[in-house]
């Protein structure tokens, strides 16, 4: 079973940096698609980046294109996401998965597949404030 465990959040004024991290445990190969999510309050879960832990491939939303990089360090098990010129909008708690069956950018990497195939973490809490 997969686990994960995000951190690196926090408070940070419009225009700063984070990087938030996405420790896991329990692979059993290299061939996982690693997502991060994010949820403002009332708002809708909002896909953010996507990286193929087995090539490094990378996807982004349009919204954070430019200013976040998602990257994978798979002799640790950990993710990041270089989030920089954060923005007030960027506020949100954000969530790493961990999923095999779900090729970034493909057909199949939909929300719902990840929250059934998926393995979901906590979350870190994210506030830019102007």
């Amino acid at each position: 079973e997969v686990q994960l465990a995000e951190s690196g959040g926090g408070p940070v004024q419009a225009g700063g940096s984070l990087r938030l991290s996405c420790a896991a445990s329990g692979f059993t190969s290299d061939d996982y698609f690693m997502s991060w999510f994010r949820q403002a309050p009332g708002k809708e879960r909002e896909w953010v980046s996507c990286i193929s832990r087995s090539d490094g491939t990378t996807y982004y939303a349009d919204s954070v294109k430019g200013r976040f990089t998602i990257s994978s360090d798979n002799a640790k098990n950990t993710v990041y996401l270089q989030m920089n010129s954060l923005k007030p909008e960027d506020t949100a708690v954000y969530s790493c998965v961990a999923d095999k069956y779900s090729p970034c950018g493909s057909t199949r990497y939909t929300v719902i597949r990840l929250l059934v195939f998926g393995s979901w973490g906590q979350g870190t809490q994210v506030t830019v404030s102007s």
